[in-house]
């Protein structure tokens, strides 16, 4: 009787890490913490209900988004070393599961953000759409996929204040461009990383297809421009959304570490620069929302 006991518990932790896997938990939680952050910028006075249905319909919805995904790539994943364990190439789970946990998620979500307003779910929607069907065949195919999959990545940062405020406008926009340039020295620290597993599994994610200067340049580049796009609202032309000139410092300061570490990847080419500038930018783009969120309501 304990025994099997024993096997229950042990059987139900491994369904929920297997679901855990498939909805790729924390990345979701992150993403759902991004537009929380949109939320809160958006607005004085904070909605429970509101709230409530903006975390829920973003997990379920980024969720959803992963699930996909891996029912997708689940040949390719067989082949690399960091997605072998995963429980649709191992076989934990069947396809027809996880296609029907990502439909489920996906109804769930989108009618938790109607809830909200039209505008939110429809983004939503589309972020869906552009990350399961558009981003993850063209992984196969072009570099540009990474460029297709900055849409959906830097949509959640924004959903959070069309969730607040049913509109969108500068300042949403301004948020979005933010987190949209920022995927470019993230996510290509993260293929120069993965390069070798990357082109095991064909996947074409570093723009010159090499770890080469060109990647490393562009790489420098693109976070010089998400560096300009966060001090944008410190000039007090995007409606609602501005910096005060103490927290103007704060990000630049930010920027500075980012783009030194950036810098250096360029330098040094290594896979260690590329390990430490992916914990960078994570670190920064957290950094800007708090400094972003504390300079509204402790400051201005």
């Amino acid at each position: 009787m304990q025994s099997n006991k024993i096997i229950e518990i042990t059987s139900a932790q491994q369904v929920l890490n297997d679901l855990a896997q498939l909805t790729k938990f924390r990345l979701t939680v992150s993403v759902v913490i991004s537009s929380l952050a949109g939320y809160f910028l958006a607005t004085d006075h904070a909605d429970y209900f509101t709230l409530f249905l903006l975390i829920l319909g973003g997990f379920f919805m980024v969720g959803a988004s992963n699930a996909f995904n891996q029912v997708f790539e689940i040949d390719f994943d067989k082949l690399m070393l960091r997605t072998q364990n995963r429980p649709l190439p191992d076989g934990r789970m069947n396809s027809n599961s996880a296609m029907f946990i990502g439909v489920a998620l996906t109804i769930l979500g989108v009618a938790a953000l109607y809830i909200i307003n039209l505008k939110t779910a429809f983004l939503a929607s589309i972020s869906i759409f552009l990350y399961a069907c558009v981003y993850t065949p063209l992984k196969q195919k072009t570099p540009l996929s990474v460029f297709v999959g900055a849409f959906p990545g830097a949509i959640p940062f924004m959903l959070g204040w069309v969730a607040a405020t049913n509109e969108f406008g500068i300042e949403p926009g301004v948020l979005f461009m933010l987190q949209f340039f920022w995927q470019f020295p993230h996510f290509w620290a993260i293929g120069w990383l993965m390069h070798e597993q990357y082109e095991t599994a064909g996947f074409k994610m570093l723009p010159s297809g090499s770890k080469d200067q060109n990647t490393a340049f562009q790489i420098v580049f693109y976070t010089i421009w998400t560096i300009v796009i966060s001090l944008i609202p410190a000039f007090k032309y995007t409606g609602d959304l501005y910096l005060t000139y103490q927290a103007a410092i704060l990000i630049m300061l930010f920027g500075g570490v980012f783009l030194f570490y950036s810098v250096n990847l360029m330098l040094c080419k290594t896979d260690k620069a590329a390990k430490m500038l992916i914990r960078v930018s994570i670190i920064y783009i957290t950094g800007v929302q708090l400094v972003y969120i504390i300079d509204k309501y402790l400051i201005q």
